[in-house]
């Protein structure tokens, strides 16, 4: 029987450990970033069917859930800065004292963090980075600059491909132009416009599911793109190298959530718990090839991925710095510009 009422921090920590549960569960997730067999352990062990539901940005997860799928997932996967947003427009629901029982595998570093201070509405799931990947075949030159995405070389001009992803590709652009996210200075903002308008006239799409597809098939020689979707591309075969710029690159990371109104609140608590197990969420990272930030989870991890170029900073690139949450009046603004970028 689902349990859809809070029925005291003790006794779901009861239910999280008795592996007794049978229902449903609604998971609004990130494309191709949870092992299939991942799933099935937990539906096996819990009877309790999974379904998936996928977006390719935050943003686009954010708009569906505000125009009226909430009560229809029970928890998501947004990234850190998403996190912040939510949890100020009340989407997500508190995780009570001792209702996860493997609350203490967080590593410290993930644990009391400034877009959800004490893990109240979430769990850490997988880190990394945003920057850029380069077909070597295509371009033998240095790649260590944004140059290569905002005043790309000839040999790359029409042959570049940027995430769907409003906060990552403005962020990114700030590190370009050295300024602050967020500004509110007008020619600060007609300068990040004026760049964005020149550089998509290089860019030949826009894709976030296809970024790793694109670099495989040789349809891009640019990609913009996540590092751990970076070395799968490498692994499938592209002659591609991760670029940590100068100016620097995007860090994040994602984080299950769990959902006002979920119709499934119980199973979604089970599987959050389900995923501080290390073995379990060291599956989720030898498939991503992200990071997780959980105690316990190296012991399980695939050997590549230590000495992974996608997963080491070379020395002397640039800062790496999480996407910031803007007031309102200011996110407007920044929002016309993506408006603009995407028309």
């Amino acid at each position: 029987m689902i349990l859809k009422t809070f029925i005291g921090a003790a006794a779901l920590a009861l239910v999280a450990n008795s592996a007794v549960a049978e229902g449903k569960l609604s998971v609004y997730h990130w494309f191709e970033y949870i092992p299939a067999e991942l799933v099935q352990k937990f539906e096996k062990k819990y009877d309790v069917a999974v379904t998936i539901d996928t977006f390719d940005s935050n943003e686009s997860m954010l708009a569906s859930l505000k125009a009226g799928t909430m009560g229809s997932y029970d928890v998501a996967v947004p990234g850190d800065y998403m996190v912040e947003i939510m949890v100020g427009l009340g989407l997500l629901d508190t995780i009570a004292e001792g209702e996860l029982a493997n609350m203490s595998n967080i590593e410290d570093q993930w644990l009391n963090v400034p877009f959800n201070h004490g893990r109240k509405h979430s769990i850490p799931y997988q880190w990394g980075s945003t920057s850029f990947s380069v077909n070597r075949d295509a371009y033998s030159g240095n790649i260590n600059t944004t140059d290569i995405i905002f005043n790309p070389p000839e040999q790359l001009k029409g042959k570049i491909n940027v995430l769907d992803s409003q906060g990552e590709v403005m962020a990114l652009a700030a590190l370009h132009l050295g300024m602050p996210q967020c500004s509110t200075d007008r020619d600060q903002l007609k300068s990040l416009d004026a760049l964005l308008q020149s550089a998509k006239e290089h860019w030949a799409s826009f894709g976030s599911d296809t970024a790793k597809d694109v670099l495989v098939s040789g349809d891009a020689a640019v990609g913009m793109i996540w590092n751990g979707y970076g070395a799968r591309a490498r692994a499938e075969g592209a002659n591609i190298e991760y670029s940590y710029p100068d100016q620097g690159y995007v860090v994040w990371m994602d984080n299950v959530v769990l959902l006002n109104d979920a119709p499934n609140r119980a199973n979604a608590i089970l599987f959050m718990d389900f995923l501080l197990e290390p073995e379990n969420i060291a599956a989720v990272t030898n498939y991503a090839m992200y990071a997780d930030g959980i105690k316990g989870s190296t012991e399980f991890l695939d050997a590549e991925l230590a000495t992974s170029p996608e997963h080491n900073p070379r020395a002397g690139s640039g800062p790496g710095v999480f996407v910031s949450v803007c007031d309102q009046t200011t996110q407007e603004v920044y929002d016309q510009i993506w408006t603009r970028l995407r028309s």
